[in-house]
């Protein structure tokens, strides 16, 4: 079976992407073209597009890798002792692909990268929404939304607090893995010390540390203000979105480029956001850090605070959010 040896998780604008892209320069690793097939979400049949509601979800779940089959030829590449990796964020978010990953390959290695959960979910939230998907131009009341939005059937990537709900989702993997096949790095360490993290990361996996370099920037997206045309152009987006779904989905990412590139051509830098905003975001999730931090026995009061650490370019402007 040509199943993968290691997983990347974690939750999306975490550093997966950042994390891949640096891995993938690695000669002892192997990943495959496919950043993020999702096979382990789906357990052998199509996504359920009852749960695919959002706008745009539909043709995303159109590109899922949900055959065994079409799953285990991504890695036939791969060359003869090297070690095969997949990174899919969504999988420690997903209780039900945890199992299926421990059922498929109980010795699998995980590398999984935690974010502040209101940085992550703002970062989440400004990617749709400067994509034209999202259609509430306020962070806060898009967050307020949430559950409603669970309920009507839209995807995991709309979930943006439930995603960072890191301490529930780390206590599930660990009664299904042991903690010597997991890694937890913070977002923070790959953007402060990233030598030092890729390192640490291929100590764990067992292949030769010294090697990677910091990646460049991946999946960013400039902010894209609220005006009538910004609003007239996302508008169009979400109704092709809609109408992609019938068509395959590389036909919908080629047609709706364009359109993209005029929504997002006069973006910026995000704006931060204030201290009443972030604490209204945050106090849900104040038990649920607590649980982390009893879980993997660090502190995580930085997570706490009213003032979050800013958007990966304004931090460290060679890497990018990922």
């Amino acid at each position: 079976m040509a199943l993968p040896d290691f997983f990347i998780a974690g939750a999306p604008k975490a550093g997966t992407t950042a994390l891949h892209a640096a891995l993938t320069h690695h000669p002892q690793l192997y990943f495959p073209r496919s950043k993020e097939p999702k096979y382990f979400l789906c357990g052998d049949r199509p996504p359920d597009l009852d749960r695919q509601r959002g706008p745009g979800d539909a043709h995303s779940a159109g590109e899922w890798v949900w055959r065994r089959d079409r799953y285990e030829r991504l890695f036939d590449p791969a060359p003869e002792g090297s070690l095969r990796g997949e990174a899919t964020p969504f999988y420690l978010y997903d209780r039900a692909a945890q199992r299926r990953i421990q059922e498929a390959r109980p010795d699998a290695k995980l590398v999984v990268l935690l974010r502040d959960p209101v940085d992550r979910a703002y970062s989440n939230w400004m990617h749709l929404w400067s994509d034209g998907l999202e259609p509430i131009s306020d962070f806060v009341a898009a967050c307020a939304a949430e559950e409603e939005r669970i309920a009507r059937g839209w995807a995991p990537f709309w979930h943006y607090r439930a995603l960072g709900r890191f301490g529930e989702q780390l206590d599930h993997l660990y009664s299904l893995f042991p903690r010597e096949q997991v890694l937890v790095q913070r977002y923070r360490q790959l953007v402060d010390e990233p030598v030092a993290t890729l390192d640490r990361v291929c100590t764990f996996l067992g292949v030769s540390p010294g090697i990677l370099l910091p990646p460049g920037p991946q999946n960013t997206r400039p902010f894209v203000p609220d005006t009538p045309s910004t609003r007239l152009l996302a508008s169009a987006v979400r109704a092709g979105a809609s109408l992609g779904a019938l068509a395959p989905p590389e036909v919908w990412r080629a047609a709706s480029r364009p359109l993209l590139a005029t929504l997002q051509r006069r973006g910026g830098p995000r704006p931060r956001l204030t201290v009443a905003e972030r604490r209204e975001v945050l106090a849900p999730l104040v038990d649920d850090i607590r649980l982390l931090e009893r879980i993997v026995d660090v502190s995580f009061e930085d997570w706490l605070g009213d003032e979050g650490r800013g958007e990966f370019r304004a931090r460290r402007p060679a890497l990018a959010e990922g």
